[in-house]
């Protein structure tokens, strides 16, 4: 199946590509594949006039800005050394004229400006792709599915913290929020 889309109405979201997130071995595909697909979409997504978004998590200093809910399995905290590293995008992710976006959960539009940037610009259709499968990049494909985009993700652009889980997304949840594309190549521009 190849898709077209118009260039001036989508953008490209790539999810936590940063090196706190990028360092533990992802599955089923590496943090270094994960990476390498997602700089050649972007530049794609450039190419053609498409907009791109890099999006990281992280927390103020002082991390009184992080979730504070009562949960059984609690996201590890970085160090406060490490908090500026850890929360840089790779390099490469984003470049000048690219929207950066900082959140401080899971998804991407909840406490940020990014559904606002996306409505000034016209932007109707969402590629999402990045890490972890079935958290920052689900989170982001329900949210902007509940404000009414249209939502496309790429299989092999994701991956997660084991290969299960990330089969268990784009098998089951997925396909209800979303076109879900093989590859980089069932997408182009009209």
């Amino acid at each position: 199946m190849m898709l077209a889309l118009n260039p001036h109405e989508t953008a490209l979201i790539l999810i936590d590509l940063q090196n706190g997130i990028l360092a533990p071995q992802r599955y089923p595909y590496s943090s270094d594949e994960i990476l390498e697909r997602c700089k050649i979409l972007a530049e794609h997504f450039r190419q053609h006039g498409a907009t791109v978004v890099g999006v990281n998590v992280g927390w103020s200093a002082d991390q009184q800005d992080f979730p504070p809910g009562i949960v059984d399995t609690p996201t590890p905290k970085p160090a406060l050394e490490e908090m500026e590293h850890w929360m840089t995008l790779a390099e490469g992710v984003v470049q000048p004229g690219d929207i950066l976006i900082t959140k401080r959960q899971w998804g991407a539009f909840t406490g940020t400006e990014l559904d606002m940037q996306l409505r000034r610009r016209n932007i109707r259709n969402l590629v999402v792709a990045g890490i972890a499968t079935n958290m920052g990049v689900e989170s982001t494909l329900r949210h902007g599915w509940e404000l009414g985009y249209h939502m496309l993700t790429i299989e092999n652009a994701c991956s997660s913290f084991s290969s299960e889980l990330h089969q268990m997304a784009f098998q089951t949840i997925f396909p209800r929020l979303a076109q879900v594309l093989p590859n980089g190549d069932a997408l182009s521009f009209r």
